[in-house]
């Protein structure tokens, strides 16, 4: 496969002999591994759970229409997901090649993900509301060789792009009265029931996701079978879940989030897995939370500050109790939604960081810690971190000073480190210098070691010779008692080069007016001082955001200027 080797930086074993060697070398032997050797994630994730005697615990739960509800055993999970292995064996579908879905949060969409990694083959999984654009360059990016998706998607979305994809050899609709070609149950009826037993190492490659593309074109990462190892540890350390616990990640399978830890990391934990197929309404959320028994909850900002803006005396009538944990991840938490989630949940909520392309949580207020609101957390055991400045010649400064703003660097080769860029190896190989991965964040430490983002290091605003941070005005404007949400972006202004502009959306009960233009910039001012706080503010009904619940700043900008917005393939009309 194209671009799958390592740049000499990234493929280096920087933690040998250290205590964050320790840490993987200990999540990696509390994994059996194949039982003829080697690694594979959806072996991990159901069939040993069967082998231990756990076969009969509930491993999904599936929330459908009309409060339906569906589970799936382990059992279940290992001979479902064993008998697509074989249907893509059927096809002649080959270690490596790619299998996607275009499919919303159904059972199918679980057990082509763990069938496909029993067989060898990559997942790439779609979010169902693309359009026809978006999809056919990620297949055509992708080699599709496989898609499953619905009857309707097909007609709306595929059949007039088939001619465009000569490499997609299979299209399977789960539909029940779909054509028997092309029907997957009938397919995997036919395969039968005997168990399969993958082939695979921790170098062979799993998963394919692209990224939001926030700030244009979306990549192709691409991870490998050993990324279990990193799911397995974090899910434990940063989010406390163990065996037994009823689980709800929020998060599609399209977005990262969803796969590793919407699929996988509870799986191999050996937790009860809900998922809800519907999108997101808080009083439908708060019954789940209560009703299901939720014990560890993983979501999005953005979903929390909807539900915030209902107001306290809104959750009264629900009982949290059951609810041990709650974390977000996509976008900054700030600190008065940590707060908030102490008050309605009995627990404070607890942010995480990570990318596409680190594959799992690599700073986190994780276990054994004490929750700093507004801050991201500290590095995981496993995982070393610096704030760097970039130099010229591929050189690195570390900053070691505690509040200066740098680059945030993650020593590279924790073990769910993503391989490649798909078909474009010069640009992975740009992401590491000397050993680091560069992040692009842009971050501060404190002295207590505690990191703070400041933001996206191409979303840096340059006004008057200041470099600023979009989260740090953000921040500051999230803490008044009238905003649901801000985006603060860069205008061009001849006289500074870029002025602060903040986009902001009013929590429920206060009114758009000047008067209250003038007290957030004044509120601003107060606590950043006039060259870094708001000089404009505009309000909006909503934010442009991806799925994952990050503000599309580069949408929100031509906006606001009337530009051309571009790419819209990942905006969620919902948030």
């Amino acid at each position: 496969m194209s671009g799958l080797s390592l740049s000499p930086a990234a493929a280096r074993s920087p933690f040998a002999g250290s205590a964050a060697a320790i840490f993987w070398e200990e999540a990696r032997n509390a994994l059996p591994g194949l039982p003829g050797g080697g690694l594979n994630i959806a072996w991990e994730a159901v069939d040993r759970h069967v082998l231990d005697g756990r076969g009969q615990a509930v491993a999904l739960r599936w929330l459908g229409e009309a409060d339906s509800c569906r589970d799936f055993t382990y059992l279940e999970l290992a001979k479902l997901s064993g008998q697509f292995a074989q249907v893509l064996q059927q096809l002649e579908v080959g270690s490596g090649e790619r299998v996607f879905t275009l499919l919303g949060r159904v059972p199918e969409l679980y057990i082509t993900a763990l069938g496909t990694l029993k067989q060898g083959a990559v997942f790439s999984p779609l979010f169902a509301v693309f359009g026809p654009e978006p999809i056919r360059l990620r297949l055509t990016a992708g080699k599709a060789r496989v898609l499953v998706t619905t009857q309707r998607l097909y007609e709306d979305k595929i059949k007039p792009l088939r001619k465009l994809l000569p490499e997609l050899k299979q299209v399977l609709l789960v539909d029940k009265e779909s054509p028997a070609a092309d029907n997957f149950w009938q397919r995997l009826n036919y395969a039968g029931a005997q168990s399969f037993l993958p082939a695979t190492r921790a170098e062979s490659p799993a998963l394919l996701h692209f990224t939001s593309g926030t700030t244009g074109r979306a990549k192709g990462v691409l991870h490998r079978h050993g990324a279990v190892v990193a799911h397995y540890a974090t899910a434990q350390k940063a989010l406390a879940l163990r065996s037994g616990d009823i689980f709800w990640c929020t998060a599609d399978p399209g977005w990262v989030t969803g796969t590793s830890y919407g699929i996988i990391a509870p799986l191999v934990i050996g937790a009860t897995l809900l998922v809800e197929s519907q999108e997101f309404e808080p009083q439908r959320w708060c019954r789940i939370l209560q009703d299901y028994r939720v014990n560890v909850w993983y979501t999005a900002p953005t979903a929390l500050r909807m539900m915030m803006r209902l107001g306290s005396e809104f959750f009264k009538a629900y009982d949290f109790s059951s609810l041990h944990f709650a974390a977000s991840v996509g976008e900054p938490l700030n600190a008065e939604l940590v707060l908030w989630g102490r008050e309605i949940f009995g627990c404070p909520l607890h942010d995480s960081w990570w990318q596409t392309e680190t594959g799992a949580i690599m700073i986190a207020n994780y276990v054994g810690i004490a929750v700093k609101p507004g801050a991201m957390g500290k590095a995981l055991p496993g995982i070393e971190c610096a704030v760097v400045k970039r130099m010229a010649e591929d050189r690195l400064e570390m900053i070691a000073t505690p509040e200066t703003v740098g680059e945030l660097a993650l020593r590279a080769g924790w073990p769910s480190m993503f391989v490649a860029y798909i078909d474009d190896e010069k640009r992975y190989r740009r992401c590491f210098i000397d050993g680091w991965y560069l992040s692009g964040d842009l971050v501060r430490r404190d002295a207590d070691g505690y990191f703070w983002f400041v933001g996206r290091r191409d979303d840096a605003i340059k006004s008057a010779g200041h470099l600023i941070g979009p989260y740090e005005v953000e921040r500051v404007l999230l803490a008044h008692p009238a905003v649901a949400d801000v985006g603060v972006i860069g205008i061009p202004d001849p006289l500074l080069y870029e002025s602060v502009r903040a986009c902001v959306v009013l929590k429920v009960g206060f009114c758009a007016s000047e008067q209250l233009k003038r007290e957030l910039k004044a509120w601003a001012r107060r606590v950043l001082g006039p060259a870094v706080a708001p000089r404009e503010v505009e309000f909006f009904e909503r934010l442009p955001k991806t799925r994952s619940g990050k503000i599309m700043r580069r949408v929100l900008r031509a906006r606001v200027l009337g530009e051309a917005v571009g790419d819209l393939s990942t905006l969620d009309e919902n948030l």
